[in-house]
């Protein structure tokens, strides 16, 4: 039996991970840490604890959707005691994903702005049209419910990494995240990525190529959260005995 511990439980999908988890038959909850306090109730035989150390002493496997902050302080605990993770927590910055980098390089990591298998063939579906359609322009919008903090989401920049990657562009260089004002013609490289927030929209990612007088939409749409817990949940199942290393939703899922 895996024992899991949850790291960022008091969110929506950490909270839905614990309740998918007592519907499974080989891997159970074990740990959960809290900053301060749990805002639900839980069975009393799982260790609830600000303290991190015990948190992990108390797991055989970390599955993380918190905030990046509180993510950068687990990788910093991981290097002294190193624990198989599964990180969904979006929003890092250059020195977080260094940090992960880092901790993969003494135990397995598999990491994800999106844990559906969904997004996963979505992103091998975009890099395969990003190549053939020479000369389509990309655009790329998402959409999120109103309390999402970090934009554009991890799920669309990934995205915009697999149409980079299929044109052998580097994002970072053509990426436009706004337009506004007497611009100027769109440039040929040039991939968009736009953020829409509002309501309870779980998430929806649109990926177009558009050429004159054709253009090809790729959607995948999220209906439920339990797509993010569930499919953390496999990957912390598929990761538990593999070697220190960087792994993606797509190794986990073989697509």
């Amino acid at each position: 039996m895996i024992k899991v511990g949850v790291f960022g439980a008091n969110g929506r999908v950490g909270k839905l991970i614990i309740d998918d988890l007592k519907l499974t038959s080989d891997i159970s909850l074990s740990s959960v840490y809290v900053r301060n306090s749990l805002n639900f109730t839980i069975d009393p035989s799982i260790l609830v604890t600000t303290d991190i150390q015990s948190f992990l002493n108390g797991c055989d496997i970390v599955i993380d959707f918190s905030l990046p902050d509180a993510c950068e302080i687990l990788l910093e605990e991981c290097l002294k005691i190193p624990k198989p993770l599964v990180i969904g927590t979006t929003g890092l910055n250059t020195h977080q994903l260094n940090l992960l980098k880092q901790a993969s390089e003494k135990m397995p990591v598999l990491y994800a702005t999106n844990m559906s298998l969904g997004v996963a063939l979505l992103n091998k579906l975009v890099y395969q049209a990003s190549a053939a359609l020479d000369g389509f322009n990309i655009e790329i919008v998402e959409m999120h419910h109103k309390h999402k903090k970090d934009a554009p989401s991890g799920t669309a920049l990934t995205l915009g990494e697999s149409a980079a990657r299929g044109r052998g562009l580097d994002l970072d260089k053509v990426r436009v995240s706004g337009r506004d004002g007497n611009i100027g013609e769109r440039s040929e490289d040039e991939i968009a990525v736009m953020a829409i927030r509002g309501g309870d929209i779980v998430g929806r990612h649109t990926v177009g190529f558009y050429n004159d007088g054709e253009f090809i939409e790729l959607n995948h749409t999220a209906t439920s959260r339990n797509t993010f817990s569930k499919g953390a949940i496999r990957a912390a199942t598929w990761l538990a005995d593999k070697e220190a290393g960087l792994y993606s939703i797509s190794d986990c899922l073989e697509v």
